[in-house]
């Protein structure tokens, strides 16, 4: 195999801000790169997680205009779901009409739709709503979210894989709860008056994620995500979207994927994500037949694998010029 690119020099941003999206909420957005260069819109995963530096790695910055932002509740963003914002005004429909005011706040004509794991659910929502506003779709990690996906991971399925991690996952949930919808169960403890069983169920639902979705560990990730703080907003976003369906129709993104088959894109996804495993990469594939599919075969979901960044990089190179 030849040589695997690296993410470009780190940069930091040249202009942000926060933007009134209506519904007491704010919503932070900042731009790197080149001014003049062709827009992209960085949609972060979690739900919930938060927009993060690196993210601005995967373009050229001579060649890209990158906008990155915070979705509703988490990152910058105010409130944060940690302090209490209310989560009835958050939902698939309200970060789409997010991103739209965005971009028009911004005077962005069309861009280039990037995503992983949920950001790749967000982006083909957002494409699907909006396709002559999207040049191309870069996609990583793909989640459909579908039932069958979130019981795989919530509900037993991967715990095959990770018994050991599986178990800590399972910690928090009383033994008579066990045999039940573990994501009911979650939201139950999440959302406890007793704020020690709310952040300790935060913890494990937080560190379940980061401790499975690498295909080799990273401890550092674990511990990153078990930030009180921060593990309030990602188990409490997630599982509030994960309760509801997404607020999304069953196979809703395969069921409106002719909508996007004018659009070229690019699908990286790694052999053993465990997290979104490849099955609804291959799905969204045969529904999208303009797409591109990479396999990486030694990765597992996280955007930081060494052969996810070389095929991330080499989609955002191609379509620099397009």
């Amino acid at each position: 195999m030849s040589e695997r690119r690296s993410l470009y020099p780190a940069l930091e941003p040249y202009a942000s801000g926060r933007l009134d999206v209506g519904d007491g909420q704010s919503i932070y957005w900042e731009t790197s790169g080149n001014p003049s260069g062709k827009p992209v819109v960085v949609l972060h995963g979690g739900p919930g997680g938060g927009t993060h530096p690196s993210l601005r790695q995967y373009f050229d910055p001579e060649a890209y205009r990158i906008v990155l932002l915070d979705q509703r509740g988490c990152g910058q963003s105010t409130p944060h779901v940690a302090d209490g914002a209310d989560l009835s005004v958050n939902t698939t429909d309200k970060l789409l009409g997010d991103i739209e005011t965005l971009r028009e706040h911004l005077r962005i004509d069309r861009w280039l739709v990037f995503g992983g794991s949920w950001g790749s659910t967000l982006a083909l929502a957002y494409a699907e709503t909006f396709p002559t506003r999207v040049t191309e779709l870069v996609l990583r990690g793909i989640f459909l979210l579908r039932r069958s996906e979130i019981d795989w991971y919530y509900n037993g399925g991967a715990g095959n894989i990770f018994p050991d991690r599986w178990d800590e996952f399972l910690a928090p949930i009383p033994d008579e709860e066990r045999g039940g919808d573990l994501v009911a169960a979650y939201h139950r403890l999440l959302h406890s008056d007793d704020e020690s069983i709310a952040a300790g169920a935060a913890v494990a639902w937080s560190a379940w994620e980061a401790s499975t979705s690498y295909l080799l560990p990273d401890p550092e990730k674990v511990d990153e995500n078990s930030e009180i703080r921060f593990a309030l907003a990602f188990a409490r976003i997630e599982n509030h979207y994960f309760v509801n369906g997404g607020f999304l129709d069953e196979n809703q993104l395969l069921r409106d994927a002719p909508r996007i088959s004018g659009i070229a894109g690019t699908i990286v996804q790694g052999r053993y994500d465990v997290v979104c495993p490849a099955t609804s990469a291959w799905a969204l594939h045969k529904a999208w037949p303009s797409s591109t599919l990479n396999i990486v075969d030694d990765a597992g979901h996280s955007a930081l694998e060494p052969g996810i960044i070389h095929h991330l990089l080499e989609a955002t190179d191609r379509y620099r010029l397009t």
